[in-house]
């Protein structure tokens, strides 16, 4: 049994910055990962999506340009090869950082492999016992598959990114944020795509009217929508194509391509730590147990980041970091509950969400007054030639405070940090109402939007 002051489980957002502040405080840290430094966000999630979103893009610009007076000979294409050589050299720039770090820092002994509880506060990792005081899980999430596509050639949203030569026609389970992300991506490179969606509408949790905006702008870039459809199973073709076969309402009820991506959903990789022998409870989804403070239900044990069940996503990762290092290092009392949840749709254009959305708001109790403008009236979008989507805010009728906001439209992903500032500041919106924004900016319509204020009822 090897003794440390510290063992972190898992290299993700939470668990490398917590490893070196642990370091750096002089603690003993046994550091492990089983497959690569940087978890999901750095390999196989917001650096190479957001690298292929970028390429994505500048196809887009080079078949678009007519409409704002710049002809663009015929004959763009996309080298999927060089696009995946681009994303490589930015996702190894940032894994070799962590590498070197780790291998630099005398207080930090690096285990690859898979870690397993044995008993409380002990880790087994290839065959070596681990024990420590404090033990920080950091195992993060993977794809969810089907039982009825085991056996299936899918890919998931770390196999499509190996991919070096454009599918003929990908088809795509599941119509929310990694399907209609990769959705867009591909069919800008020059798929052929078709999303199946098991639910009446795509990204069902969001209010109706930004689902149907964003169904809208992608059906007309050519993407194929089939909703309300389940997909019994998937089967592979003597010829090397796949077919999917579905129960659905409408349309065909089978699907013949070149590619399955399954974007179903994630699942907490807790499986395999054996949390039961370490006294560590989860929820019947497999999730740890965790309180205000990440403390799971053993003592000096924590879980943070994707397998914790509080937040899916890289900022909530770090912001998990942020809250034991905050309440250890400086003495505070920072908490899960203190944070407003905030997320971004990395299509194009994008979605920024903070808070609660309008159906959210509503059946929790509150009076609200709403706001909203379509970007076709925002100038800064008119002159971009960019006017899909639209912008929201909602807002407590009694104390004046901002609940929630939508941003979907040309640099929604960054302008709603400036309302994100304003819910966390814990002012009224009068704040931002009566500020003097830069012109001509799209974030200049969100005062003279907030002028006009109503109860939704009064539309």
């Amino acid at each position: 049994m090897e003794n440390f002051d510290v063992i972190i489980i898992g290299s993700g957002q939470a668990g490398t910055p917590l490893v070196f502040k642990m370091a750096a405080a002089g603690k003993k840290v046994a550091f492990i990962e089983k497959e690569h430094f940087g978890g999901t966000c750095v390999n196989d999630g917001c650096t190479p999506t957001k690298a292929y979103v970028a390429s994505a893009r500048r196809m887009w610009d080079a078949v678009n340009g007519k409409g704002l007076g710049v002809i663009i000979p015929e004959g763009s294409s996309v080298d999927l090869k060089k696009v995946k050589e681009r994303k490589d050299a930015i996702v190894r720039k940032s894994t070799d950082g962590i590498s070197k770090g780790v291998k630099d820092d005398d207080n930090i002994t690096f285990f690859k492999g898979e870690a397993s509880f044995t008993g409380e506060k002990t880790i087994s990792v290839n065959g070596t016992g681990l024990s420590a005081p404090e033990i920080y899980i950091n195992v993060g999430a993977r794809p969810v598959i089907p039982d009825n596509f085991k056996g299936f050639d899918y890919l998931t949203n770390q196999s499509i990114l190996q991919l070096e030569k454009l599918p003929g026609h990908l088809i795509i389970i599941g119509g929310s944020y990694v399907g209609l992300e990769f959705g867009q991506m591909f069919s800008r490179f020059g798929s052929k795509v078709t999303i199946v969606e098991k639910g009446p509408k795509i990204i069902g949790h969001e209010d109706d009217e930004i689902s149907e905006q964003i169904l809208g702008f992608l059906k007309e870039e050519g993407i194929e929508f089939h909703l309300n459809s389940t997909c019994v199973k998937g089967e592979n073709n003597d010829d090397g194509s796949v077919t999917v076969r579905l129960e659905c309402e409408e349309g065909e009820p089978e699907i013949k391509g070149s590619h399955v991506l399954l974007a179903v959903g994630r699942k907490p990789n807790t499986d395999t730590l054996n949390p039961g022998a370490g006294g560590i409870e989860v929820d019947e989804r497999g999730y740890i147990k965790v309180d205000d403070y990440l403390e799971t239900s053993v003592k000096g044990v924590y879980a943070l980041g994707d397998c914790n069940g509080k937040g899916a996503f890289t900022h909530t990762s770090y912001n998990d970091y942020s809250i034991i290092a905050g309440n250890k290092f400086s003495g505070e009392s920072r908490k899960v509950t203190d944070r407003i949840m905030t997320y971004c749709l990395y299509t194009d254009p994008p979605l920024g969400r903070a808070g609660m959305n309008k159906t959210q708001a509503t059946d929790m109790g509150y009076e609200i007054m709403e706001a909203k403008i379509p970007m076709n009236k925002v100038s800064r979008a008119l002159e971009k030639g960019e006017i899909n989507g639209s912008m929201s805010v909602i807002v407590d009728s009694r104390t004046k405070k901002i609940l929630g906001a939508s941003i979907l439209g040309v640099g929604g992903d960054e302008i709603i940090s400036g309302i994100l500032n304003i819910m966390y500041a814990g002012v009224p919106f009068t704040v931002i109402r009566d500020s003097v924004i830069s012109h001509p900016t799209v974030s200049e319509l969100i005062p003279s939007m907030l002028e006009a204020l109503k109860k939704p009822s009064d539309e």
